[in-house]
């Protein structure tokens, strides 16, 4: 018997290996790539992207932020685990190839009477059985459809460990910016602490003139209001830095808690130019689009699995065991077989199945390409970005330092004599909110590198290798 078998399963092992998969082979489809991104001046192999993470942001606090994020994290935990059940489920699917064996074994013990029956002088004699098989069965994959959906289970998995990748660089990114608007509010806070002595000076000459007679008493009650209505934003800051420190905790998988502080807002790095590289370079290294790539591949390998439902299972079944009445006297007994098992009329259930799985196909191939115009926009919008709040943030420099010095003059003119109040009130109103929006425009640039780091795909080629389909074993 054995030889007969090991001949038979070579002759549908050569014929399953040299039988073409059913349904279109895989190619990528053509997808609009311009050759420079809108708003960088020329195409560049090099760019940003290929930096870590830790030689972007440079702030040693916000680095170990990152890595506590990076062991930490519950969603980067779960996007993990789920690399993990896709690896078996590939592994699952991958195993059809193979034969599959099986035991099975009986024992019974029992009499047989029959109802109404006269009773026999003897009662009838237990009986006992015995059965012991050993079954092998093999689905001889000639049409492609366990290779067809081995292949949709792998992209599956490498869709699944891309998702993983972008959780990395999500949460990296989040928590940078998280980091860098707690150091913008903090510098709010120290700005509000200022003007909020400069307005106390301010009020307590109103009331020392208007004490020696020198004014009425309507500087002195002006000069309150003022100084009220700042020191009123202190508490509102001093809350929204407890948020985002609450904030930042979540990402970093612990209770709310106090965040240590770095670098300053102002002494954070910003390299005199970024890189973005060129457009082609984004369908490798961005999380999200190595994703909906791997989307397409398996949507296309299913619908070559589904147009082999349309045609015969050639398998082979085998099987030896033993029958007996008593375990010392048994009968062996074996038997071989092929068979092909395919649909003849299911009222459209094979063909509506084909059709559905491409059109899925179809939706898969729009998705990759509305995903890749995404992708174009973010980038020049980052980049853009970056150049204008360059513009912004000088002339927002300029308007400070004259409203600095338009203060101290005012100051100066109303203890001699030759202005009013409002001069100096107005030059302080003025210089508050001024200092406050430079503050969140130089958040506003940095972040834009945060987001053009992002949505480059950045840290790309310190993700590590591929996960792979475990290797199939006997257990």
């Amino acid at each position: 018997m054995i030889p007969s078998l090991r001949r038979v399963a070579c002759a549908a092992l050569a014929l399953a290996l040299s039988a073409c998969a059913l349904g279109p082979d895989y190619g990528r489809p053509p997808l609009p790539e311009p050759p420079a991104f809108r708003g960088q001046p020329a195409p560049e192999t090099a760019s940003i992207a290929d930096l870590p993470w830790w030689e972007v942001f440079r702030d040693e606090a916000l680095g170990a932020l990152v890595r506590e994020a990076l062991e930490s994290n519950l969603d980067l935990q779960v996007a993990a685990s789920r690399v993990e059940q896709a690896r078996y489920l590939a592994a699952v699917t991958r195993s059809e190839l193979l034969p599959q064996l099986g035991y099975e074994g009986d024992a019974a013990l029992g009499r047989q009477a029959f109802l109404g029956a006269v009773a026999p002088a003897v009662d009838p004699e237990t009986e006992s059985s015995f059965l012991a098989v050993l079954s092998l069965a093999w689905e001889i994959d000639i049409w492609g459809r366990i290779r067809r959906s081995t292949e949709a289970a792998r992209a599956d998995l490498l869709a699944t460990e891309a998702f993983r990748r972008g959780v990395v660089l999500s949460l990296i990114s989040t928590v940078a910016q998280s980091y860098l608007s707690l150091r913008e509010l903090d510098l709010e806070l120290e700005i509000a602490r200022r003007t909020e002595v400069s307005f106390r000076e301010t009020r307590d000459l109103f009331q020392r003139r208007y004490q020696g007679g020198v004014t009425s008493k309507l500087d002195a009650l002006r000069g309150e209001a003022a100084l009220a209505q700042v020191a009123s934003s202190i508490p509102d800051l001093e809350r929204r830095i407890v948020a985002q420190e609450n904030l930042l905790s979540v990402l970093l998988g612990r209770p709310p808690g106090e965040i240590p502080r770095g670098q300053a807002l102002s002494e954070q790095w910003r390299p005199p130019e970024v890189p973005a590289g060129v457009p082609s370079l984004l369908l490798a290294r961005r999380p999200d689009l190595v994703e909906a790539e791997q989307r397409l591949v398996a949507a296309n390998a299913r619908v070559g699995a589904a147009f082999a439902e349309f045609f015969p299972r050639i398998g082979l079944t085998s099987f030896a065991g033993s029958v007996s009445a008593e375990l010392s006297d048994s009968l062996s007994t074996w038997s071989a077989a092929a068979s092909a098992l395919g649909p003849l009329f299911t009222f459209g259930r094979t063909y509506y199945g084909w059709e559905a799985s491409k059109a899925s196909s179809d939706e898969t191939v729009l998705a990759y390409e509305a995903a890749l115009l995404t992708a174009f926009q973010e980038v020049s919008d980052a980049l853009t970005a970056r150049e204008k709040l360059a513009l912004v943030r000088a002339e927002q420099d300029r308007a400070v330092e004259a409203l600095r010095e338009a203060l101290a003059i005012a100051r100066v003119r109303y203890e001699g004599g030759l202005a009013t109040y409002l001069e100096v009130l107005d030059a302080q109103q003025q210089l508050f909110p001024a200092e406050n929006d430079l503050a969140r425009t130089q958040l506003d640039e940095i972040l834009t590198l945060v987001e053009l780091y992002r949505v480059l795909g950045g840290g790309w080629s310190q993700q590590g290798e591929l996960p792979s389909i475990p290797q199939p074993f006997a257990p």
